[in-house]
């Protein structure tokens, strides 16, 4: 990953986008401060496809006995 200053992004720009093609990521800075980052087309499909935590869980593979069981008891009676 590189960091390279706005103004020399847009004057290589071609340059900036083949090295994101070729997987090396470029920070885009402005005075100093890190605002955009370059990376290539397959790179951020990739990171874009995270599966929700749900999805996660649903799809972890699960022993019998992982869980623990479960609590049978009667529910307590509340008064409202």
């Amino acid at each position: 990953m590189r960091e390279i200053q706005l103004r020399d992004a847009k004057a290589s720009l071609s340059a900036v986008v083949d090295d994101a093609i070729r997987g090396k990521l470029s920070v885009i800075t402005r005075h100093g401060k890190p605002e955009a980052v370059v990376l290539g087309f397959d790179e951020w499909q990739r990171l874009s496809q995270v599966p929700s935590f749900a999805r996660l869980l649903m799809s972890a593979p699960l022993e019998p006995g992982d869980q623990p069981e479960r609590d049978s008891a009667a529910l307590r009676d509340i008064e409202l």
